[in-house]
């Protein structure tokens, strides 16, 4: 299943909710660390949803096309538009680290979940 079914199958809001700084802190007893560790998944998200994007775009480009040739796709539109009612990956991470859905370690070789 694609990250966008999944995404908008999931019952996460796409809109950006208060978290307890305390139970971010919590998890790792540092916030700073915490904070860390959900911006490095939130760009794993985004690479990953990016790359996804393009490949399903890629399927439409035509290379031979004029700028007087360019047409709109519906198909195309939909996925764009998909994309962007999706939630942030921001708040994906964040979602995340707080159900402990996001495995980290440190670089003192201590694993932690």
């Amino acid at each position: 299943m694609s990250k966008l079914r999944r995404q908008l199958s999931a019952s996460i809001p796409n809109v950006v909710e208060a978290k307890s700084l305390v139970d971010l802190k919590a998890t790792t007893g540092n916030l700073y660390e915490s904070i860390a560790i959900m911006c490095k998944r939130a760009n794993q998200i985004n690479i990953a949803i990016k790359e996804e994007l393009h490949n399903k775009l890629e399927e439409f480009a035509s290379h031979t096309d004029s700028l007087e040739e360019i047409h709109e796709n519906k198909e195309q539109i939909e996925i764009s538009k998909a994309y962007e009612r999706m939630p942030n990956p921001a708040i994906l991470a964040t979602q995340e680290f707080v159900e402990n859905k996001i495995y980290y370690r440190t670089n003192d070789n201590d694993l932690f979940r």
